[in-house]
């Protein structure tokens, strides 16, 4: 279950993921919560090595059915680009809740 403070949803969920998802990082990948409604929707992008990462269904799998279980979430889409694919969202990414938008560490 989530912790009840005063931070956004979308807060509290990249908090969940730097905690609960340090695989993630651990391969090279990138996430972030690109969506986070309370009482609706969550989307999460992973990014950077889990483009095109084999099994990346699971880790989104793991984090969609972690997160339906908050009772603020009604429905969670976690989206892995393909291999050199972009998905076009206009919002920084970031390492496990680190912005990679300064300094130019993008990729």
């Amino acid at each position: 279950m989530t912790e009840q403070t005063d931070d956004s949803l979308a807060e509290r969920v990249e908090r969940w993921l730097t905690r609960q998802m340090p695989i993630i990082q651990m391969h090279g990948g990138t996430s972030a919560v690109r969506k986070a409604e309370p009482g609706g929707e969550v989307i999460i992008e992973l990014g950077g090595g889990c483009r095109g990462c084999e099994i990346s269904a699971i880790t989104g799998g793991n984090i969609e059915a972690e997160l339906l279980g908050w009772p603020e979430i009604e429905e969670v889409t976690v989206r892995v680009p393909d291999s050199g694919e972009s998905l076009g969202v206009e919002q920084a990414e970031s390492i496990m809740g680190i912005d990679r938008s300064e300094g130019g560490r993008g990729w």
